[in-house]
């Protein structure tokens, strides 16, 4: 049964109008990267609460969590509401399996996400494992508006740490950007650019994560599957490994 530890907000980072992270000062927390909690805040009829993943390396004195406002949505706004010093309930112990030690061996690793599916990715390549483990590395960042391509300066400094290793490609649908191809991920995958971009193969020696919409990953996976790239399970360890985060 999870436990409610109650942290303080230490700082709030607005990205647009209806994406921000939250800061939390908890000390540190054990969780394996690519996990999730749920935070919660009280409501008029009591406690609201979702799940979000951890963009923090484990072991760090702050979590956080990039967040989405949905407009109708019960949490998000009270959440884009709090400010430094308010009080934020944080479940424990971090869930999920969404996490590199349920990935088999690969010539290479693509993290594909959309929007604020990008926020476990962050969370793993502040770690040694994913360095360790795989030649190369392809973190794909699909977003409607490029202001949307959250944590900029942060993956700047993974990439240049692990030159020739870390590759990352932004993807916005809705408007040119430069560096950025414009098309959804499937149909970048479908017609070869998003590899030839990349400089790098997809195929079935590699590991795939996909983490964020649904139909993004329902799409991907058919085209993926398609290649002969197949789900990866316990019982059948294969090439795609995905996340759905609503």
């Amino acid at each position: 049964m999870a436990q409610w530890l109650n942290a303080t907000v230490s700082e709030t980072i607005y990205w647009t109008s209806n994406l921000f992270s939250i800061k939390a000062k908890t000390g540190p927390l054990p969780f394996i990267a690519g996990q999730f909690v749920r935070l919660a805040v009280e409501g008029p009829e009591g406690r609201i609460q979702r799940a979000y993943s951890l963009v923090n390396p484990p072991e760090s004195e702050h979590q956080e969590f990039l967040i989405s406002t949905v407009a109708d949505g019960l949490l998000s706004p009270l959440l884009q509401q709090l400010t430094p010093g308010d009080s934020i309930g944080i479940s424990q112990p971090a869930s999920g399996f969404f996490i590199l030690d349920e990935v088999p061996n690969g010539d290479n690793l693509w993290l594909i996400a959309t929007g604020t599916g990008i926020g476990p990715y962050l969370s793993m390549l502040a770690t040694a494992e994913p360095y360790r483990r795989f030649k190369h590395i392809v973190l794909v960042h699909s977003v409607s508006n490029a202001a949307d391509l959250a944590y900029k300066e942060l993956i700047k400094g993974f990439v240049s740490q692990h030159p020739g290793q870390l590759h990352y490609q932004a993807i916005v649908t809705r408007e040119p950007h430069p560096g950025a191809l414009q098309d959804r991920i499937p149909n970048l995958i479908n017609s070869h650019q998003l590899q030839q971009q990349c400089g790098q193969l997809l195929n079935t020696k590699s590991q795939v994560m996909l983490c964020g919409n649904p139909q993004m990953i329902t799409d991907t996976k058919a085209i993926l599957e398609t290649m002969g790239l197949t789900k990866n399970l316990r019982r059948t360890p294969g090439n795609i490994t995905v996340e759905q985060y609503w």
